[in-house]
This record gives structure tokens, sequence and C-alpha cells, in this order.
């Protein structure tokens, strides 16, 4: 049996996401998966559905059972969530964990011989981690063959990961055993430079200790979790599961040749390397700038950020750009419709009347271009191109509407 610890010190990094899709993508390849709890915020059983009033017993009772003379086997507090999938839920109780085991000999080992009676069961364990680097996540290690470290690919994902990578070696080393430990590049929005530059950064530190499975930005996980189901359930079509399935292959050592692996390579050879340290590249974000490049910023024409971009001027930066982005108090939207004869925006913000927001078409290559100052706040909008309706395709922030359709969404800050 294979066990594969979530870890991360840095909070909202998408550990339980990562560990509640990647065990489901696994069970879904065939794979018998145990998925561990051990932080006390619970979210595997929030994010599987599994109602917290109802675990009479949780992982925090196996732990400490044999410290008491009373063993709880781990088989009598699992969660059956499919034919190859179970859970062992976490609960509050887990944050006095440190406290009730002081003293205790062998503390650090408690998960490990719990998991030791049930591993002819398993062919994989999956441990979410809570984040911070104490007696629990200490536990985990210690019952690990492998180490997923998952990094947000966001301002401030570089922050801290090489003392996060140094803390995992250190506790290894302090229990003599050979850890096997990947990074993950999560949340990646392709869209964003700063994602792009922070992926090539990842790669050239990293090498092959990056996992080649990159978890794209995909609202459609989130709306998963929302609503107690992973990814493969909520909807198997979905970038999400693609990106998850694709994650499970590669844990297994399968080649997986899938269209979203060659495009993110090609892209990713095209990308000037970063030459920048870590702390460069954040001290560079703190710098003033003129056009902020929020989560729903689009990627430019060729796909690549051109090496002269710090030498435009802001109208010429945004012609790079498709989709939405704030300057200053106005916020623009750019889109590519090189057939159009005309293009009109409706929204919250001219009582959805498209004659009153005309795009303007500011290139050859039909490049469509309008600006406008709007208060702070959430709009929705939708396109509409010849007379036809349609969401923003380069804004992947949507919502449902009543028709049935999607609205595209943009927030003001």
């Amino acid at each position: 049996m294979r066990t594969i610890a979530v870890v991360n010190q840095k909070g909202g990094c998408g550990k339980t996401t990562v560990s509640i899709n990647m065990a489901s993508a696994l069970a879904e390849l065939g794979q018998r998966i145990l998925l561990v709890d051990m932080d006390p915020q619970s979210h595997c059983a929030v994010g599987l559905a599994v109602p917290e009033e109802q675990i009479e017993q949780s992982i925090y009772d196996v732990l400490i059972s044999a410290s008491r003379n009373e063993p709880i086997k781990l088989t009598e507090i699992l969660w059956q969530i499919n034919d190859r999938l179970e859970l062992a839920p976490a609960s509050i109780d887990l944050s006095a964990f440190e406290q009730q085991m002081a003293g205790v000999a062998d503390r650090e080992c408690c998960l490990r011989n719990s998991l030791d009676e049930i591993k002819a069961d398993y062919d994989f364990t999956i441990i979410d981690c809570p984040p911070a680097v104490g007696l629990l996540t200490f536990n985990a290690l210690r019952a690990a063959t492998d180490v997923i470290v998952p990094v947000e690919t966001g301002y401030f994902a570089l922050h801290g990961l090489s003392k996060q990578l140094e803390t995992l070696s250190i506790l290894c080393r302090r229990c003599s055993q050979h850890v096997n430990v990947k990074v993950l590049a999560s949340m990646y929005d392709i869209r964003t430079k700063m994602a792009r530059e922070i992926l090539a950064e990842l790669r050239d530190h990293f090498g092959d200790k990056m996992l080649k499975t990159i978890v794209r930005f995909n609202t459609k996980i989130k709306e998963a979790s929302s609503f107690g189901q992973p990814i493969s359930e909520y909807d198997p079509a979905s970038k999400g599961q693609r990106d998850f399935y694709s994650l499970a292959q590669e844990i297994l050592g399968t080649q997986a040749r899938q269209q979203r692996h060659e495009f993110v390579n090609s892209l990713a050879g095209q990308l000037e390397s970063i030459s920048t340290s870590a702390d460069e590249l954040l001290q560079a974000t703190k710098s003033p700038i003129k056009v902020s490049e929020p989560a729903f910023a689009v990627v430019n024409r060729a796909g690549v950020m051109s090496t002269e971009d710090s030498e435009k001027s802001t109208s010429d930066k945004l012609a790079d750009y498709y989709g939405v982005s704030q300057v200053d108090d106005a916020i623009v939207f750019v889109t590519l419709y090189p057939r159009a004869e005309v293009v009109q925006i409706a929204g919250d913000f001219n009582n959805w009347q498209p004659e009153d927001t005309p795009m303007k078409k500011v290139s050859e290559n039909g490049v469509w271009q309008t600006e406008m100052k709007l208060p702070v706040g959430r709009y929705r909008y939708r396109l509409v191109v010849d007379g036809q309706w349609q969401q923003d395709p380069y804004n992947e922030a949507t919502e449902l509407n009543p028709f049935g359709e999607l609205n595209s969404v943009a927030e003001i800050k």
C-alpha cells in the first residue's frame, strides 16, 4: 500500500481539494482508496457530504485509543463513499491531540500503526494534513511513502516553499525514512502573467521534483466541493476532472498523453526562463503598476508574454489581452471576433441594454474593446455579437442565469 501525505504549511493552497479529487480519480482507475483526514477542520467530510452530526467517532479516537488501553480499529470509524473509496473523518478533537499525547511513547507513530493493520485492504492511502507542522503532520509523515506539496501559482506561492521542503527533509531525517516528495502546481490560471512566471520558476527551481500534471484553476471544482461531491461526480467532462484523472495516471506511473499535457508543455517551452529568484519575483509584485491583472485577466493573442511588455504603454498592453482587466478605476473589456460587424455588451451596469455599450473595433485582426468606469462590485454580463447573445469566451468566471445559459462575471475591487 502506498501512502501519500498531502502537505503544505500554507493554508488555502488546495490541500483538501487535491486530496479528495486525487483519491476519487484513483478510485475511478480501479484502485482501492482510503482517505484519511488529519485536519481538525474536517473539510474532507464536508467535501464528501458526510454529515458532521452523524460522525460518532473520528480518526482522533483511533489515534489516542492505544494510549488509553482501549484500542479502536480504523475500520470501526470508516465511511464508505463509493465502492472503492472510504473516508476516515476528522473532528475538532484533533486540535487537542498533541496536548493529549504529551509524554506518550511513540506518539508520532499512532497513525502508522493503525494503517499497518489494514494495509492489505487498500492500494493507496491519501492523508489530508493540517496547515501546520506539528504532531499530526509528523504522524502523517511517519506513515507516508510519498509526499505531495500542492503549490498555488499565485502571488505568494514561492514564499516559504523552500523552507517547507527543508522542514520536510528535517522531519524525514528525524524519523530515518525515505519519502518521495513531489511539488504539484495547483490553481494554475494560464491567463495571468504571474501564474505563468511562477510555474516557470517552480520548474526551474525544482525540476524533477515537480509533477508533470498541472491542476488548472476551474470554478467547477469549487462548485463540486460546495455540493459535497468530487469533481468526477459533479462534472465528469470538466477540465478539473481531466486534470485529476491525469494526476492519478501519473501517480500510477502510466504515460498519459492527453491533449492538455501537450498544450501546457508546448506553452511552457515558449515562455522565457525567469532569472529572478523567488524573493525578487515576490518583490516585483509589490512594485506599483498601472495595469492590474486579476484572476480573470487573459492570455495574449500569441499565448505568450513578450519581453517588450514592460516597455509598452497601458493601451498597448491592453491590446495584447482578451477578457477583462481593471485599469485604475476603470474596467476594460477586450475580445476577438474577426468576422463580426457589431459587438456590444449587456449587463448589470447598463440594465442589460446592449445598444448602450457598443465595443470599438481596434485592429484589423478583429479585436474589439470598450472601457467604462464602474463602482466597486460584482457585475454579470454577456456579449452580443451581431445580435447573438453569448458568454465572454475569454472569462472563465461565470454563473448560471434563469434561462439555463451562462453569464460572465467581472468583479471590480
